[in-house]
């Protein structure tokens, strides 16, 4: 289901970045047709700006990273926000918007988290002890503490950790999808293996039949950008327009590569 159908540029009389990109000179808007679509293009194309733009546009919060609208590396994001229109089939208010950068400072923070409240727990029991309360009391007095962590570890798993990053970044997703929500992730490749990028397309699929949500994904993954039924834009100076799969720059040289990796890299 499309809950965004599209996001409108209105122009700037601004210069510096963002608006210097060469590609919002000729941008008047972008319309999905398809409840995923992929973003893709060489860095410095402009997706991941579009992408943090209509994440300020539409006030998603951001998971891992600061709150938008308190992120530095964000502010271009928020100016470029101001020259946008979202066009709503429905509008929604849950989702998130994730970066794979921020994906590590999330785990770092949940497990400080968790530190903080088993220590938290344990002053807690030993100041009952040392009142000489009952054990029922010392139990209790660090109920709340326990029971806050058995809330982390039903949502996220023992251990983010300990875990696999693509394992993590995976249980960190489908723990934080609702139905109807809207999602904008930039490069998730970053954080997983091929064979991961593999299970996050199901992932994908699986929210979109089951829950009615809607993504919205810059990468440059040749496996993500094969997703079924996924809508791909092009990013470049001179715009951004649709393309088929086998037509993408990303995808030729990939394959070229993989046919006669010997021919790339004779002259390194």
């Amino acid at each position: 289901m499309l809950h965004l159908q599209g996001v409108r540029y209105l122009g700037s009389t601004e210069r510096e970045f963002p608006f210097s990109l060469p590609l919002l000179q000729e941008l008047k808007e972008l319309e999905f047709s398809a409840p995923i679509t992929m973003f893709v293009g060489e860095n410095g194309s402009g997706k991941s700006t579009i992408l943090e733009g209509i994440a300020a546009l539409v006030q998603l919060p951001s998971i891992g990273g600061k709150p938008l609208r308190q992120d530095d590396s964000l502010r271009h994001a928020h100016r470029l926000a101001r020259s946008l229109r979202p066009v709503w089939q429905k509008k929604v208010q849950r989702g998130f918007f994730l970066r794979a950068e921020d994906f590590f400072g999330f785990v770092r923070s949940l497990e400080a988290m968790r530190r903080e409240l088993r220590q938290e727990m344990e002053d807690s029991r030993r100041s009952a002890q040392e009142r000489g309360a009952s054990d029922y009391a010392v139990q209790q007095s660090a109920a709340a503490w326990a029971g806050q962590l058995a809330g982390l570890r039903e949502r996220y798993g023992e251990d983010l950790d300990a875990a696999s990053h693509g394992e993590s970044f995976l249980n960190l997703l489908s723990s934080r999808l609702v139905p109807q929500g809207l999602y904008l992730i930039d490069e998730p490749e970053a954080a997983i293996s091929p064979m991961r990028q593999l299970a996050l397309i199901a992932l994908f699929l699986d929210a979109v039949r089951e829950m009615e949500c809607q993504f919205i994904v810059a990468t440059h993954s040749p496996i993500l950008l094969a997703c079924p039924g996924a809508e791909l834009w092009h990013f470049s100076s001179a715009g951004i327009e649709p393309r088929e799969y086998d037509d993408l720059e990303h995808i030729r040289f990939t394959r070229d590569f993989l046919k006669n990796k010997e021919a790339f890299l004779r002259y390194l």
